[in-house]
């Protein structure tokens, strides 16, 4: 192992071999299908499946490099080779210092390189509030694949590393779909079990909360509670994302097994978009009622949810702090709510939606923006620090993944980042779901606890079993 000085990464970022070898293909019939396909293909021990806005599908896959940080130190890995830095106490400065060595390093080429990767929750308290409280584990990660796959309603273009690469995966892409049986589900009866653990607990936790609002320690938390599948179920991954995408209605969905996470998620916000011209947004929702297959009954919770003074305020106090956020990053004057207090439909709920837009100053890149933003705080709370510290008392254990985010980003500066909400997740031998709702002043045990369930509803009944 190579030991480089602090945030130098110059003979890392040489090592680095380009995306040279480029084939076009003809458009899939089904994107969602084909990129789980070639999740399942067992190409590399990394891979991500991220579908993004408007309906584009990516797949990436294979280490070219990885990086991750946790709160003392990061570590790339590229050709065989590893190197590490210190962070000291900052590892998304050091993180965003990485990827831009490389981008340098690449110059033109840089555009055209994405990279792909996650943050967990605990990075909140290095950002936020106590820095003690991030324990030891990883809190960034990112793949820089050694293969791409875009899939729109025009082409499939492969970006690889190599030709090898990119016959392996064209070859891949050219074969029919094989037609097999689906894998065993999950029975209703089952999934009520599953999102049904836990309540009682959940309502106390939701209690303490709202004693400590009234007490003035803060304005709002979002409390979450943890729901561990049961030991020796075997989940299928990609047959879950396929079944549960093909139900719901996400901003961003991804299935991937990277850095030592496996998740399958219907992410309903991005936590923030940042293109390339400098324009960054972010989707607060908050307010939530549940969303099924009677029309006539959707129109009455949703008319029911834009009348509800609890679920006005959440929402409300969601958005002054989102645009207090952007302001810290964005040009002065740029700011705006272009959208405010839309009723979105997102699987097995609806949500009250605000889109908050602005244009980040000139020394301000998407990191910047993402530190001023991450957590997204329809996941923590008002404020920050005080949430922060509120979950720290009321949950059990940390959140990982939960309430982090999934990214996809350019070398050219865009940064699209998903919230990671009505996800499976899975570490080691342990899989589980994990559902919060939103608690004020006005909240009531018993209704949060529903809006939990109505949530979890969206990925439990899509459960699939490996071996099915």
């Amino acid at each position: 192992m190579r030991n480089r000085p602090r945030n130098t990464w110059d003979s890392w970022a040489g090592s680095v071999p380009p995306l040279e070898s480029v084939g076009t293909m003809e458009p899939s019939n089904d994107a969602a299908a084909t990129a789980t396909r070639l999740a399942r293909a067992g190409l590399a021990d990394q891979y991500m499946v991220y579908e993004a806005e408007g309906g584009i599908w990516h797949f990436a896959a294979g280490s070219a490099v990885s990086l991750t940080a946790d709160a003392t130190g990061i570590t790339a890995r590229a050709m065989g080779q590893t190197w590490t830095s210190r962070t000291d106490g900052g590892p998304l400065t050091a993180f965003a210092s990485a990827l831009n060595t490389l981008s340098a390093a690449y110059g033109a080429q840089a555009g055209g390189r994405h990279f792909y990767g996650w943050a967990t929750f605990e990075l909140a308290h290095l950002l936020h509030a106590d820095p003690a409280a991030t324990g030891d584990g990883p809190l960034l990660h990112a793949l820089i694949p050694s293969v791409e796959v875009t899939l729109t309603e025009k082409e499939t273009v492969v970006r690889a590393v190599d030709e090898a690469w990119l016959d392996k995966v064209a070859g891949l892409l050219a074969e029919p779909t094989p037609r097999q049986p689906p894998p065993d589900g999950m029975t209703p009866e089952g999934a009520e079990r599953i999102i049904a653990a836990g309540t009682a607990a959940y309502g106390s936790a939701v209690a303490r909360t709202v004693e400590d609002i009234h007490s003035g320690l803060l304005e709002k938390a979002v409390i979450s509670r943890k729901v561990p599948l049961p030991a020796g179920l075997a989940v299928d991954f990609p047959a879950t994302y396929l079944a549960g995408r093909r139900s719901n209605t996400p901003a961003r969905s991804y299935l991937l097994d990277l850095g030592g996470y496996r998740a399958a998620g219907f992410s309903p916000e991005t936590v923030l978009e940042v293109a390339e011209n400098g324009r960054v947004s972010t989707q607060p929702l908050a307010g939530t009622r549940a969303y099924g297959p009677d029309e006539e009954e959707n129109e009455r919770r949703r008319v029911e949810l834009l009348g509800d003074p609890k679920e006005i305020h959440e929402h409300a106090v969601s958005v002054r702090l989102a645009w207090e956020e952007m302001e810290a990053v964005c040009r002065p004057g740029s700011v705006a709510v272009e959208e405010f207090m839309r009723v979105r439909p997102r699987g097995s709920v609806q949500h009250l939606a605000s889109r908050v837009t602005g244009r980040l100053r000139e020394d301000a890149g998407p990191w910047d923006a993402f530190a001023s933003l991450f957590p997204a705080i329809t996941a923590t709370g008002v404020s920050k620090p005080a949430a922060l510290q509120a979950l720290a008392r009321h949950e059990e254990g940390p959140r990982g993944l939960y309430g982090g985010a999934v990214f996809r980003g350019s070398f050219a500066g865009a940064l699209d980042a998903s919230l990671v909400l009505r996800t499976l997740i899975g570490e080691g031998e342990e899989t589980w779901l994990r559902a919060g709702a939103g608690v004020t002043a006005q909240s009531l045990p018993e209704r949060e606890i529903e809006e939990t369930c109505e949530k979890l509803r969206s990925v439990a009944p899509h459960l699939r079993y490996s071996g099915g």
